[in-house]
């Protein structure tokens, strides 16, 4: 028989216990060794039993155990010790509040979030870089306030058929065995928020907080009481159900979510996000929700829109369309018109958000996440330079007539929080010699003075641990596929703790290209058995359960990886999740990855490897095509020009088996007299000392303040200033410059002062007659673009010059003059463009209006001397 409800049954601590019930509750313990060693000592055999989850070790310890551990002095005194230094963590200064200007809060909104294993609300790499957002944030003493769905059933949990296909299950939790805490009235009922829905019904939802560190994480649930039986699934499961189910969650998260924070600072007094960040397109509507919030307080739906848009920051992890999430324009009518309208934000005007521009892959009747995030933003980035340049090319149709490097949206490359990641046996040896590293994260050039004995035991520990979990993992993954303990021998010999150990785990979309390594199964078969240089691959990873196509890539993988020849070289671990993902960062040598590029938006797992002292084998694309330098690690050479998907694969792989057969494997057993790899150890060296401070997660957010939060925080302050009167003005400034747009044009160019011969050093003189139509010279600017010109004139990474206003005629016509210094030599060029400009536009091209010459101008291509 099936119980028809689930829940836990919480231990009652003892009073001189209860701060161990604090240490549990607060998340720090996910990246604070310190404490985990408490939670240990509460019973070690419970604890392995329960996976090292402390939730689930107080609802299994005996009480006679706990007051026994009442009792023991010594024990008291370090759990005093860790609660102490829980509460000086929550409380102390940090980075964060030595800063002048900074907004009091932040709004963090994203669909998935991987904080811990005993948390299970993330599916892949998006879900791990929230995480690690939080936490780095938590670390910093950045004043985040993050916000998610509650899923019920997490993601899935994976295993394997006997044929090797990959099986889905989907484990109830119960809130109450989690690290989570109701968000409580003051009159102890639950706190809610409420949502308008289509047939005037309504979809209600609870807030679970949980705290990572300093910031609290909101998870909102709707498996309440109040809901129907639809509403009550919307928070069923991670990514799970159609494109209704998916619009609800959606819903939840950004309108919702802003509900949220607002009944959380009402009630705790916490202060009121100045910023609102979107990790991805899941959580766009929260600018609709802030929308309606001003529009209702007696704005227009244009002022709300900039006073939104100046506090907005949207981040893009997506380097493909198909990745991006797209409603029928009918379903959003549906959801925000008819008996659910919001009487101040029309129903047109949202759809007009949403619209995909003009182009190739333009369709009007679709509503794109996307987009919507953009228009709702003033600040766009992605999480790579790389990526950053893809994604100005996928939404350049957003800013028309604006060169592709002029789109604004930039980059921040996404970082790991270190102490989640790397293996203790790393951070203890960093701390003990070079303590500045840990404490401040400086000193990463005392990287070379480490002892090479030292790193390769640390290294050769943490792969044996690797492999002897790994074993375990083989048998387990055996049993469930229908072998017997007999049939089970050889596992325990699978892998070798001393071989050269090659880790590979991801989602598994088809550009991942999971199975790149099988493109020549007799080759790879040669590597893994080779007699003096063996090699061994750990693999792991989960397909979406709707992906067919992943699935075969898995169940080709085990189905190789299964054969009696190598399967003591090679490994499929199932069900991949952050403990699994530890596991593989710490105790890989190398880390290997080959994706489709351009299509890797970042791809963090690498720097987690490098942080362990693992070396990346990796196509150039993400943050491996930013900080490859050529000796911490190697580049698979990309075949990109090739259109034939199969040959590409095949130069690909080939390039992959001559890197590992010739260069890694080489280095790996190129051993000294005493035994040790030096030319490895030179390359591991040389990589933690300079990779180790840039793939930090707290070098990202130190990145997002500086150059985002702050600046849309002063933005968003400057806008709402006296009653919103700078957004009315500056939404009036918008209409009137859009509508005035086509009277502005560029009438005439002249130049003078280079002679014939232009020569280098010269300066070219610049006079430019633009017509203003109904603007002012006050509501545009006047440039040059100027430098190196292509094959078809076309200007390559030009610099611009703002031209000076010399005098305007009373037919509106201004003259405008500057000078440009010719200071490269070779074909050069130039042309003149105008483009609106304001006081709190964020970049020239944010109303996406541009006035160029009707025909080409000011073309030199000569060669300058």
């Amino acid at each position: 028989m099936r119980a028809i409800r689930r829940f836990t049954v919480r231990t009652v601590l003892p009073a001189p216990l209860a701060a161990l019930g604090e240490l549990v509750q607060n998340l720090r313990w996910s990246w604070h060794p310190e404490t985990l060693d408490l939670f240990a000592e509460v019973d070690p055999e419970v604890w392995e039993r329960v996976d090292h989850d402390p939730v689930a070790l107080l609802g299994a310890v005996e009480a006679d155990r706990l007051r026994e551990l009442a009792q023991d002095r010594r024990f008291l005194r370090r759990l005093a010790d860790a609660a102490d230094d829980l509460r000086e963590y929550m409380t102390a200064p940090r980075w964060y509040q030595s800063l002048d200007g900074a907004p009091a809060a932040i709004g963090y909104f994203s669909p998935e979030y991987g904080i811990a294993a005993a948390l299970p609300q993330y599916s892949g790499g998006l879900g791990i870089l929230a995480g690690d957002h939080l936490k780095a944030a938590s670390d910093l003493g950045v004043p985040i306030l993050g916000v998610g769905l509650l899923y019920r059933h997490g993601y899935f949990s994976q295993s394997l058929s006997a044929e090797g296909w990959q099986l889905e299950h989907y484990p109830s939790l119960d809130p109450g065995g989690l690290p989570l805490t109701l968000l409580r009235e003051e009159d102890g009922s639950p706190a809610r928020i409420r949502i308008g829905l289509p047939g005037s019904r309504t979809l209600h939802a609870q807030i679970w907080v949980a705290q990572v560190g300093r910031v609290p994480l909101l998870l909102l649930d709707s498996d309440v009481a109040e809901n129907d039986a639809a509403a009550r699934d919307v928070t069923d499961r991670l990514y799970g159900g159609g494109g209704d189910h998916r619009l609800m969650q959606e819903l939840l998260l950004g309108v919702g979510g802003v509900r949220a924070l607002r009944v959380y600072c009402r009630i705790t007094g916490h202060p009121e996000p100045e910023v609102f960040h979107t990790n991805e397109g899941h959580a766009g509507f929260l600018g609709l929700e802030r929308i309606r919030e001003l529009t209702e307080a007696r704005l227009s739906f244009e002022e709300a829109l900039e006073a939104v848009r100046a506090g907005t920051v949207f981040t893009t992890h997506t380097p493909v369309p198909a990745g991006i999430d797209r409603f029928p324009a009918e379903m959003i009518a549906r959801q925000f018109g008819g008996d659910n309208a919001w009487p101040t934000v029309g129903v047109e005007r949202i759809l007009e958000l949403g619209a995909e521009p003009d182009g190739v892959d333009a369709d009007k009747a679709v509503f794109n996440m996307a987009v919507m995030g953009m228009r709702l933003a003033q600040r766009v980035n992605g999480v790579s330079e790389l990526h950053g340049h893809v994604s100005r090319e996928m939404f350049q149709g957003l800013w028309p007539g604006f060169d592709v490097d002029e789109v604004p949206i930039g980059s921040i490359t996404n970082g790991v929080h270190a102490p989640s990641w790397v293996g203790r046996e790393v951070m203890e040896l960093a701390g003990k010699e070079l303590p500045a590293l840990i404490d401040k994260t400086q000193g990463w050039e005392g990287v070379q003075k480490l002892s090479e004995a030292d790193i390769w035991a640390i290294r050769s520990r943490l792969r044996a641990r690797l492999v002897t979990e790994a074993r375990k993992r083989i048998k387990r993954s055996w049993r469930e596929r229908g072998a017997t303990e007999a049939e089970l021998g050889w596992a325990d010999e699978a892998l070798d703790p001393d071989a050269l150990t090659i880790g590979f785990a991801r989602r598994v979309p088809s550009y991942k290209r999971l199975t790149l390594m099988l493109s020549d199964p007799g080759r790879l078969k040669k590597l893994l058995l080779d007699p003096d240089k063996p090699v061994q691959i750990v693999i792991a990873g989960k397909a979406h359960p709707a992906d067919e196509g992943g699935k075969k890539l898995i169940q080709q993988i085990v189905r190789f990886a299964d054969q009696e020849e190598v399967r003591h070289r090679i490994a499929f671990l199932p069900d991949y999740d952050m403990a699994l993902g530890q596991l593989l960062v710490t105790g890989s040598d190398v880390w290997m990855n080959n994706p489709l590029r351009p299509l890797e938006a970042c791809g963090t797992s690498g720097m987690k490897a490098a942080l362990n002292g693992g070396l990346n084998l990796s196509i150039r694309d993400g943050w491996w095509d930013e900080w490859y330098d050529g000796n911490n690690g190697w580049a698979i050479p990309s075949a990109d020009g090739v259109a034939d998907p199969e040959r590409r694969d095949e130069l690909e792989a080939a390039a992959l088996y001559d890197l590992i057969e010739r260069e890694v494997a080489d280095r790996f057993y190129d051993r000294a007299a005493d035994g040790l790899p030096r030319r490895w150890l030179e390359m591991v060296k040389h990589t933690l000392s300079s990779l180790g401070p840039k793939v930090l997660a707290g070098r990202m957010l130190r990145d997002y303040v500086v150059d985002l939060y702050t600046p849309a925080a002063r933005s968003a302050g400057a806008l709402a200033a006296d009653n919103f009167e700078n957004a009315r003005q500056f939404a009036a400034w918008k209409l009137r410059a859009g509508k005035a747009w086509p009277g502005v044009r560029v009438e005439h160019v002249e130049a003078a002062g280079i002679g014939d011969t232009p020569e280098l050093g010269a300066r070219l003189e610049i006079r430019a007659t633009i017509a203003l139509g109904e603007l002012s010279p006050d509501d545009l600017q006047v440039q040059a673009a100027y430098g190196r010109v292509g094959a078809h004139d076309e200007l390559i990474a030009p610099t611009y010059a703002t031209l000076k206003a010399d005098s305007v005629d009373d037919d509106g016509r201004g003259y405008y003059t500057g000078v440009l210094p010719l200071d490269r030599t070779g074909a050069f060029g130039y042309t003149v463009r105008v483009v609106p400009f304001h006081p709190l536009m964020a970049s020239p091209a944010e109303l996406g209006l541009i006035a160029v010459p009707e025909e080409p101008v000011g073309m030199t291509n000569g060669t300058l001397r």
